[in-house]
């Protein structure tokens, strides 16, 4: 069994290394024998188009791109035509400045540059660049004519508000980093871009505003990018699981977010952006508890209506988290604080149930999480109706049969609903686990079990870190300063300085005076 994992491990490397002496092979100054070694090298697939022109004296030269990724009609109208009519009356040039004079007189492409290894050149052919190369020369021209099909920017689909801006991300990466630069229009929002994947050479994008952002944080998210060693990134989920901090968690520990607007919150507050190309979701570091509770347009209301909405957040986190499990304890072990009214209807409803709270909650929770799962999978024109539906048929069934109780079917649509207030769908997705847990623990040992699964969550959420930054901040660690934008929104004048732990190079950012009083009436 070793010698064959020997066997694999060699046989691996030994693709590595051949894919490695690829990438650095220089270019040939025959232009046959490159063109031959890109044919074979692609395959001779047929989407990799090669023209091939003759220019003055005799020059032979061939441009190169991948249809679908390169835009035709600007290859013909500032390339080939150009370069045809430049050279059609065979004025003599002098061959050795050939490259040059093409740069220099002919191109009329605002972004070129020079390549001369295949690395480079293939990883720019199959990035949607075009490739001129010219008989005799062993260095080519890069041309950047991308020109692919996008997605149009639209309204987002996950973090729907009534008030405020309306675009969102799309799957283009240049596109993405615009729509930031258009908000935060300042020099000193840089960007540093590399390639991830061996395979799929994935573009990431890395924003932050200098001055603002805590230098250490930077460094370290570019050592964790750095270290990802793998075939493909497909979505910005594949650099969340790889460069997260390696905690036993099930809380999200980066945000992420299709808004322009929140990102370009989250940089001013000196947080930093991880842009993936072909996805709309950007990842936002350092993350805390609270910032998951934070909706865009928080910021966009006044202050008591935002206030209000954040307080009912936090009140359906808990009955989402806790309203089975407080269910099943007080009708297993604390009948005494039900109401007497409510009691006898409660018992009442439960003479003809079989099953033990504890079962008939699992049992409705369970079939719950089915329906959702099924309406979410099931196609768009009939997944909404069979998911509301299937949940009215299902809990009126199960209630005439006998299975469950009408004040179970109640409390676990109450615990649903309220899992859907959050806005952040990644912070659901924890309560969603997290409620069994505590179904299991108020089953055993009633209200004394909830409290110890309490305790339990709370340590473990105070021993969490997002880049260095204590994941329950400001409040655990507390910084009275900061709490002005917790549980509660303080008034934009108050707002005057940055999350201490995210923003401390450069804590104010608002130097404005409070609003003066109502002037009396003479």
């Amino acid at each position: 069994m070793a010698y064959k994992r020997r066997l694999k491990i060699g046989s691996q490397k030994k693709e590595e290394t051949k894919d490695n002496e690829d990438s650095i092979k220089l270019l040939e100054a025959s232009l046959k024998k490159n063109l031959d070694y890109v044919r074979s090298k692609m395959g001779n697939s047929d989407d990799i188009v090669i023209r091939e022109v003759e220019i003055q004296r005799n020059i032979k030269a061939a441009v190169i791109y991948t249809d679908g990724l390169a835009d035709s009609k600007s290859i013909n109208h500032f390339l080939l035509g150009p370069i045809l009519l430049e050279f059609a009356d065979d004025i003599a040039y002098e061959r050795q400045n050939m490259v040059e004079l093409i740069k220099s007189k002919v191109l009329t492409v605002g972004e070129i540059k020079d390549v001369d290894h295949f690395g480079e050149l293939f990883d720019a052919l199959l990035s949607g660049d075009v490739l001129l190369l010219l008989d005799g020369y062993r260095q080519g021209i890069i041309i950047s004519l991308k020109g692919w099909e996008n997605r149009s920017v639209t309204e987002a689909s996950t973090e729907t508000i009534i008030r405020g801006p309306k675009e969102s991300f799309i799957e283009n990466l240049r596109t993405n980093t615009a729509m930031i630069r258009r908000k935060v229009r300042n020099p000193n929002l840089w960007l540093e871009s590399r390639k991830i994947g061996k395979l799929s050479k994935t573009n990431v994008a890395l924003m932050y505003i200098k001055g603002i952002v805590n230098e250490k944080t930077v460094e370290e998210v570019r050592k964790r990018l750095d270290r990802i060693n793998i075939d493909g990134i497909l979505e910005s989920g594949y650099i969340e699981q790889l460069v997260q901090d390696a905690t036993r968690t099930p809380f999200p520990t980066m945000y992420n977010t299709e808004r322009p607007d929140v990102v370009a919150a989250d940089l001013m507050e000196g947080r930093i952006a991880i842009l993936v190309d072909g996805t709309p979701f950007v990842l936002i570091v350092p993350a805390v508890f609270i910032q998951f509770f934070q909706a865009a347009e928080d910021y966009y209301y006044r202050v008591e209506f935002s206030s209000l909405l954040r307080i009912l957040r936090l009140i359906c986190f808990f009955i989402a988290l806790m309203g089975p499990s407080f269910y099943i304890a007080i009708t297993t072990f604390h009948q005494e604080m039900i109401p007497g009214e409510l009691l006898i209807s409660l018992v009442a409803q439960r003479e003809s149930v079989p099953f033990p709270a504890f079962v008939e909650a699992l049992i409705m929770e369970v079939t719950f999480e089915i329906l959702r799962e099924a309406g979410i999978r099931m196609p768009r024109a009939i997944g909404q109706a069979v998911s509301i539906v299937g949940t009215l048929v299902v809990g009126t069934a199960a209630v005439d049969a006998g299975m469950v109780s009408a004040a179970m079917v109640i409390v676990v649509s109450i615990t649903a609903i309220s899992n859907f207030v959050f806005p952040a769908i990644n912070m659901a997705i924890p309560i969603r686990i997290l409620r069994f847990p505590l179904m299991a623990l108020a089953a055993s040992f009633g209200l004394l079990g909830i409290l110890v699964g309490l305790l339990v969550l709370m340590l473990h959420l105070c021993g969490l870190r997002s880049f260095g930054v204590p994941y329950m901040s400001p409040m655990a660690p507390l910084v009275m300063e900061d709490i002005k934008d917790t549980l509660v929104r303080l008034p934009r004048w108050a707002m005057k300085t940055r999350p201490h732990f995210v923003g401390e190079n450069n804590s104010v950012r608002e130097r404005t005076s409070e609003p003066r009083p109502p002037e009396k009436d003479q």
